[in-house]
C-alpha cells in the first residue's frame, strides 16, 4: 500500500471526504435519463459506491474499481443494504487487465486527474480495450492548480490534467463530443463526454 492509498483509506475511515457527497451529479443523471440502452457500466474511482448504486438502480450491470479498500468495503455494504449487486474491486484503475470487455458506459468522477502522469496512457489503453465502438465515457477532472495558487498542505504534486492533455490522450480511441467547464472548491474543472470510435 502506498502513501496515497493510506491517505484515502484514512479519509474514508475517519472523515467525510469532500468528494464523497453521496449525491450523483446532475450530469450523470441527465445522461442516464436520456439513454434508453442499458448494459454493463464501469465506475472508475467508485469510492463508496454512490454512482455505482445509482447506475444499478437504473438498469445497468455495474462494476466499480477503487484502490481504497475502506471505500470498497463501504460500497459493498451500501449496495447490499439497498438490494443491488454491483461488483466491486480493490485495484489500480490503470491496471484493468483482470476485467473483460465490453462495457457500454464508463464513468470517472475525479479519479483520472489524480493518477500519476506516467500511468495515464495505460489507463486510456485499458478503457479502450474494455469498450467498443459507440460505448460512452464520461470524465470529470480537475485542472492543475495555477502556479500562484497555494497547494493543499498534503499535496505531493500538482494534481490535475489540462483540457489539451485530455484531448490528446483520448483522441486515438475516443471522440470528444462535449465539454462543460466549471469550478469546484476553487479549482478549475471540466466534464468531458466521449464516444468510443
Amino acid at each position: 500500500m502506498n502513501i496515497r492509498q493510506l491517505f484515502f483509506d484514512w479519509q474514508y475511515r475517519f472523515s467525510q471526504p469532500p468528494w464523497d457527497s453521496g449525491v450523483t451529479p446532475p450530469q450523470v443523471v441527465a445522461f442516464v435519463e436520456r439513454t434508453t440502452a442499458r448494459g454493463r457500466a464501469l465506475d472508475l474511482g467508485c469510492g463508496t459506491g454512490t454512482n455505482a448504486l445509482y447506475l444499478a438502480q437504473h438498469g445497468f450491470t455495474v462494476v466499480g474499481v477503487d484502490f481504497s479498500a475502506r471505500a470498497i468495503a463501504t460500497a459493498r455494504a451500501r449496495v447490499q443494504r439497498a438490494g443491488f449487486t454491483p461488483t466491486f474491486h480493490v485495484a489500480d484503475v490503470s491496471r484493468l487487465e483482470f476485467l473483460t470487455a465490453p462495457f457500454a458506459f464508463v464513468l470517472d468522477i475525479g479519479c483520472f486527474h489524480a493518477i500519476e502522469p506516467t500511468a495515464r496512457a495505460r489507463y486510456v489503453a485499458g478503457i479502450a480495450r474494455l469498450t467498443q465502438p459507440g460505448s460512452q465515457f464520461m470524465l470529470y477532472a480537475f485542472a492543475p492548480r495555477p502556479p500562484e495558487q497555494r497547494p493543499h498542505w498534503l499535496a505531493l504534486r500538482n494534481v490535475g490534467v489540462t483540457p489539451a492533455e485530455v484531448t490528446q490522450l483520448f483522441a486515438p480511441a475516443f471522440e470528444l463530443t462535449r465539454v462543460e467547464h466549471g469550478t469546484d472548491r476553487a479549482r478549475a474543472s471540466a466534464w468531458y463526454w466521449f464516444t468510443r470510435k
